[in-house]
């Protein structure tokens, strides 16, 4: 895939901005790449044609279309108050579905990329202080979270868990943001962090914010309900949270697209993405199991049921949009902004 069929890809499904999901695409260059752990690639990304970037808030990610035409989700995590360039940090998996081999063997100074503008599902929420969590490269959305905090005059620590200390990124970084609101639990050095002590000793006025493998968040979501914290809890995921819903508990329904005037009938046996995609092929998605947010799509009509790991309580309620990789349909018929 080309350069311009990846933004054509992206403009030919892209539908009226909003708060939620926005499909505004942008052509990025790549002005820096540089290894910020053994195992972790930095890299920093500014508009082609050296305009200002748009606006972003911590918690924000890229759907970055890589030169194979994969789409791969990356965390911000630079300076939001620098826009001449965008930063993310990908760390590299042998065992992956591919985007993070190609982004370090193949993705160098000088290229293009094609990004949809910003998203965010990982808002920092006001506080008078706040306990971050992070492990491995699940540190890159902490980072402006960190900076906004202290910025903030917010009180402030991080807990910071990795395989060794050369595997962890960033570490320079986040304590200099404040060495003594920092530690930093390399797992060959001191094991795995007491997160039932951290919770303990955290005010009880503390937001908590964690990014990290699913068995650090399932461990503080185990702290945080023991301790009564779990509505101070927020994170995001790496990975889906729990087992799919297996066929033989859906039922069929139709799905109107609004926008290409066409009704597809989604089978028990088959997602409303896959039945979107026999209309519109290139419809964006990457995970297809609910944890990255790519395929968020409107909802104009009906009521859809929600499974996925990326919204919140709130978001569910609302029923503005929903994840069409996993999600299915409460009523008969569901009209999608597609």
């Amino acid at each position: 895939m080309t350069i311009d069929e990846a933004q054509t890809r992206f403009e030919s499904t892209a539908g009226e901005s909003g708060d939620d999901v926005n499909d505004e695409s942008l052509r990025l260059r790549v002005v820096e790449a540089v290894d910020v752990s053994d195992c972790v690639r930095g890299f920093r990304l500014a508009a082609e044609d050296g305009t200002a970037l748009p606006a972003w808030e911590p918690g924000s990610h890229l759907d970055l279309v890589l030169p194979s035409g994969l789409i791969r989700q990356y965390s911000l995590c630079g300076d939001p108050a620098d826009g001449s360039a965008y930063e993310i940090a990908v760390l590299r998996e042998p065992e992956s579905r591919g985007g993070s081999i190609e982004l370090h063997a193949s993705v160098q100074v000088g290229d293009v990329l094609v990004a949809r503008d910003r998203r965010n599902h990982f808002e920092l929420r006001p506080a008078p202080s706040y306990l971050f969590v992070a492990g491995g490269v699940g540190i890159t959305p902490i980072l402006p979270m960190i900076r906004a905090a202290a910025d903030q005059g917010a009180t402030w620590r991080l807990v910071y868990g990795g395989r060794s200390r050369s595997s962890m990124a960033f570490v320079e970084r986040v304590t200099g943001f404040g060495a003594e609101s920092v530690d930093i639990v390399a797992h060959d050095e001191r094991g795995l962090p007491d997160l039932a002590a951290e919770v303990a000793a955290t005010n009880p006025d503390a937001l908590i914010y964690a990014c990290g493998p699913e068995g650090l968040l399932r461990a503080l979501e185990d702290v945080c309900a023991e301790a009564g914290r779990s509505s101070s809890l927020h994170f995001e995921r790496f990975g889906a949270s729990s087992e799919p819903v297996e066929a033989g508990d859906n039922t069929s329904f139709e799905v109107v697209l609004e926008r290409t005037g066409t009704t597809v009938h989604v089978t028990e046996d088959v997602t409303i993405l896959e039945a979107v995609r026999g209309v519109l092929p290139d419809a964006p998605a990457s995970c297809e199991e609910g944890f990255c947010g790519t395929c968020e799509t409107r909802v104009l009509g009906g009521v859809p049921e929600h499974r996925d790991s990326v919204l919140s309580d709130e978001e569910r309620e609302a029923n503005e949009t929903m994840m069409i990789c996993v999600g299915r349909s409460c009523t008969p018929r569901l009209i999608l902004d597609l």
